[in-house]
């Protein structure tokens, strides 16, 4: 591929030499082609092994992208209504005062189900019926669709449980055969025991997580500690082997953002229709816009993505990152997807300043 972007390849060799990163990859899709497309550095903290192309690291909440672009593809073939309440496919859930809590308000993390009310282990997060099961028979913690309170790990059981219903299949699955297989796109949710050796380690890290901490609410200490994780469960098979639609994906860059350009692409990439072009912009649809209960910060929230507040080039654009770092960015106007994934974390949730760093290099180069 014919060096179109070198600026952004010198931001990401700095990184790299500065040790910011250990190892890393960075994409750029535009009208589908993809433009830039950077990998390097060690897949482990020893630096023993090579970032190499087909490296694949866990992205934790930029997974939560790929639950929403499944949960759009099946609402776009009209088997999901997003203004309909949850019970017309899941019946248990309308216990707790919840038979008027909508899919809408699962997809924008307004439906007051952040966490659990009882307590969970680990182990529980691989148990998919005792998960959904005890989210389907709690009260919300406040008033559906008046506020966002970020569902960091609940959202992809709550949105999975409804594609499951809906379809008869894992949203794992629906994922694969319908999204990644077609686009012969490397990411995973649920992955094959036979890829464990191209997983880069996840380096935890330094100083406290970024929530749960001294001054945290009880809703902030619940979502951070119901169940305790440490970043070490990520490197297990049972963690990569399960289904864990909110944090669990694993891919890379590349993954990201050639996924991601179905959106970008009023639905359509590589000659392949997966959604109309309605059906993309249905994300775009505002759902709750204030101080996010859980993050603290203000957030607005479209159809399972954060919705651009000026900061980004084009107004109709889609994010989302995990924490660690990784981040994920699609620009409809510019028909544009940003991605960036990472071994080495920093204490953020929602990306950090190495994936903006890439990205403004980016968009100063192609605005010259």
């Amino acid at each position: 591929m014919p060096e179109r972007f070198p600026q952004v390849r010198a931001v990401f060799e700095e990184n790299l030499a500065t040790g910011e990163d250990v190892g890393a990859s960075f994409c750029v899709t535009v009208d589908g082609e993809t433009v830039v497309d950077l990998w390097g550095g060690f897949a482990d903290e020893g630096r023993t092994r090579p970032w190499r192309e087909d490296t694949i690291v866990g992205v934790y909440s930029t997974t939560k992208t790929m639950t929403a672009l499944t949960a759009l593809l099946v609402a776009d073939r009209g088997e999901l209504d997003f203004a309909a309440p949850v019970a017309r496919y899941w019946p248990e859930f309308a216990a707790g005062g919840k038979q008027d809590v909508t899919v809408a308000q699962l997809m924008s993390h307004s439906a007051g189900l952040c966490g659990w009310r009882e307590p969970i282990t680990r182990e529980d997060l691989y148990d998919w019926e005792k998960a959904t099961a005890l989210l389907a028979a709690q009260e919300p913690y406040w008033t559906p669709g008046t506020r966002s309170g970020y569902h960091a790990m609940t959202q992809g059981y709550l949105v999975g449980e409804v594609i499951r219903r809906i379809t008869g299949r894992s949203l794992g699955t629906v994922f694969r055969d319908e999204i990644a297989a077609p686009l012969g796109a490397d990411f995973h949710i649920g992955l094959p025991a036979s890829e464990d050796a191209r997983v880069a380690d996840l380096i935890a890290p330094a100083g406290p997580a970024p929530m749960g901490g001294e001054g945290s609410s009880e809703l902030q200490v619940n979502v951070a500690t119901n169940p305790e994780l440490d970043v070490q469960v990520t490197r297990t098979r049972a963690w990569r082997g399960a289904e864990i639609p909110a944090v669990g994906g694993i891919g890379n860059a590349r993954a990201v953002a050639e996924i991601h350009a179905i959106l970008a692409n009023a639905g359509t990439v590589k000659g392949r229709r997966f959604l109309s072009e309605a059906g993309c912009r249905r994300a775009l649809e505002q759902q709750v816009e204030g101080t996010d209960l859980v993050l603290g910060v203000p957030m607005r929230f479209g159809l399972g993505f954060a919705l651009d507040s000026g900061l980004l080039p084009n107004p109709n654009t889609l994010y989302w990152g995990g924490y660690g770092g990784s981040l994920a960015i699609i620009d409809m106007d510019a028909r544009t997807t940003i991605a960036y994934a990472m071994n080495k974390m920093s204490g953020t949730t929602t990306g950090d300043f190495r994936a903006f760093s890439l990205a403004t290099a980016f968009w100063e180069a192609s605005s010259t």
